[in-house]
């Protein structure tokens, strides 16, 4: 991943809760200290970026990552500014009942009842959902036409759960329809009356405005659908953990990114625990097999200053130990059983046992800050 030449955009999704915000920034990490100059970017509406990097990067603009040699920038984009943004565009074209009744006056009723089949209220009110990701992607991708961010050569996306990714693969046939038809209503009403054009409080110059920046949005959102689906420069990587939902899901998604043709080509399998307690019971009775030959020995010998009173009480000390162990092994031998039931269902699912798969331990610390992130990266992102 950190030698190619051509692949640029790495989408980082699976559901909410497998780590996609520690993997998307350990692998930012990863391509930053190989040499990459790298940005970070989180969409999800719920962010925990900062946390991930220790650092505060909300504010919509890069901000350099701390030990990382200015190699590694990250942001948080704010997907309600977009929605907001989305409103403002849409208001543009909104109208009041009365003004419908007064183009019906002058021959222009059809005109009104196309404006109203468009339904606009509703459409500040209810945004389509992956809109605000949609935009957000949109912005960062004419952002880093800016001279000043030219120089990355990776830039992974930390995107929402599943579901609001599967509805922005959708979203741009669904703006791109909806916005032409604003479009092109838009334009009709540039050669309107000037009564007409009066009711809405604009003049020819502000009309082919709204017509322009509905166009740019338009074209933007065009520009993230065919950023998602390029082959040589973008690839999604599923995470999922190991468990029955999560390769369940991950099934689903991975039939939708191949249906809307998103090139993925790796899933990670995250949190996989490795402590299976196998050998925990030998040893036990090794132990106990042991304890029972020293006390066999003392009292041959003969008991001396209380010597076998301080056996007993260090054999009681030794069992509330075991007991403990056992607790913590019993519990992760049922864990594991459970996972591997669970990766059992990768080989049975075609589509996710054609994808390179990469499987990441459940670390007993916390992956928080740049060191952190660049021990969890040499773990992972081996090739």
């Amino acid at each position: 991943m950190s030698a190619g030449r051509d692949r640029k955009y790495y989408m980082v999704g699976g559901k909410g809760g497998v780590g996609k915000t520690s993997l998307s920034s350990s692998l930012a990490v990863k391509f930053a200290m190989n040499g990459h100059p790298t940005l970070l970017v989180s969409t999800d509406p719920a962010h925990s970026l900062s946390d991930s990097l220790a650092q505060d990067v909300t504010g919509g603009v890069p901000v350099c990552v701390d030990g990382t040699d200015a190699q590694l920038y990250a942001m948080e984009v704010d997907p309600n500014q977009a929605k907001e943004e989305f409103a403002a565009f849409a208001k543009q074209t909104d109208m009041s009942q009365g003004a419908k009744d007064f183009m019906g006056s002058v021959g222009l009723g059809g005109l009104a009842d196309q404006l109203g089949d468009l339904k606009l209220g509703e459409l500040l009110d209810t945004p389509p959902p992956g809109l605000d990701e949609a935009i957000a992607i949109s912005k960062v991708v004419q952002f880093i036409k800016d001279e000043k961010y030219a120089k990355f050569t990776r830039i992974v996306f930390d995107t929402a759960p599943t579901g609001h990714t599967l509805r922005l693969l959708s979203l741009p046939d669904f703006l791109d329809k909806s916005i032409g038809k604003i479009v092109r209503l838009r334009q009709k009403l540039t050669s309107a009356t000037d009564a007409v054009k009066g009711l809405f409080g604009v003049d020819d110059g502000k009309q082919d405005e709204a017509v322009a920046k509905l166009e740019k949005l338009k074209a933007q959102l065009q520009e993230v659908k065919d950023l998602f689906r390029n082959e040589k420069t973008t690839e999604f990587v599923i995470v999922t953990i190991p468990t029955v939902l999560g390769i369940s899901e991950s099934g689903r998604l991975l039939s939708s990114l191949e249906k809307e043709k998103v090139p993925t080509r790796r899933l990670v399998v995250n949190q996989i625990v490795q402590v299976t307690g196998e050998g925990f019971g030998a040893r036990k009775e090794e132990l106990a097999a042991k304890q029972e030959a020293l006390r066999e020995a003392i009292v041959a010998a003969g008991a001396v200053d209380g010597l076998a009173e301080k056996l007993d009480a260090l054999i009681a000390a030794q069992g509330a130990v075991t007991k403990d162990a056992q607790t913590a092994v019993n519990f992760c031998a049922v864990k594991a059983k459970d996972q591997r039931r669970a990766m059992e269902m990768l080989d049975e699912d075609a589509g996710l046992r054609g994808l390179r798969r990469i499987e990441a331990p459940l670390f007993d610390m916390e992956i928080r800050g740049v060191p952190a992130l660049q021990f969890m990266a040499g773990q992972v992102w081996t090739d």
